[in-house]
């Protein structure tokens, strides 16, 4: 069983899944999804389109050039079973997996490092613009500020009425305790007369 690419949007077509479309020179065509293969057949350039990999590569939102790619590529060359080189190429293949995601995480934090810089000059432009905005905002935070001390008012009104509650208990659960022992003390001193008759 092989795993695919979409010849569009190079997306994974797994066993069983997907369209196969077969032109006249037998060269074969494997789409994931009706999408794609419409998206062919009106001879739409994958490049063109943002949601294809092709794009995101030309664009220079992905990986494209990287020594890491070439080894997946497809080889029609006819290579004798040797049960040492399957081993080691299976080692090989999870490596460079390893290694390739790692440099795709590098690629994706360099390429998004500017943002926060982009993102607070923005604000602050915003800031300067309308500064009615930082109003609102301290209205905000003395409004939260006072539910806040209001709840923590609460909750100490809330404790003291529980420890009242404990003395309260404490005390009947005192009272309790010298009944029992009064009423262990009347038991005994009638077991006592008991066996002294």
């Amino acid at each position: 069983m092989r795993i695919y690419q979409c010849h569009f949007c190079s997306s994974p077509v797994y066993p069983g899944h997907g369209i196969m479309f077969v032109r006249n020179d037998a060269k074969e065509f494997r789409f994931c999804r009706s999408k794609c293969h419409k998206n062919f057949k009106q001879r739409r350039n994958p490049r063109k389109l943002k949601w294809t990999k092709a794009f995101r590569k030309a664009a220079g939102k992905e990986l494209a050039v990287d020594s890491t790619l070439t080894f997946a590529q497809r080889r029609n060359v006819p290579v004798r079973y040797n049960r040492e080189l399957v081993a080691t190429t299976l080692k090989a293949m999870s490596r460079i997996e390893e290694i390739r995601q790692k440099r795709e995480r590098a690629f994706y934090k360099n390429r998004m490092k500017g943002n926060s810089e982009r993102d607070f000059l923005r604000d602050k432009k915003l800031v300067e613009t309308n500064p009615e905005l930082l109003r609102l905002r301290e209205v905000e935070i003395a409004n939260r500020l006072a539910k806040e001390q209001a709840a923590a008012e609460e909750v100490s009104e809330e404790e003291s009425e529980e420890e009242e509650d404990m003395e309260v208990d404490s005390e009947e659960e005192e009272e309790e305790k010298l009944q029992k022992q009064k009423i262990l003390l009347k038991n005994k001193k009638r077991n006592a007369k008991k066996l002294a008759f």
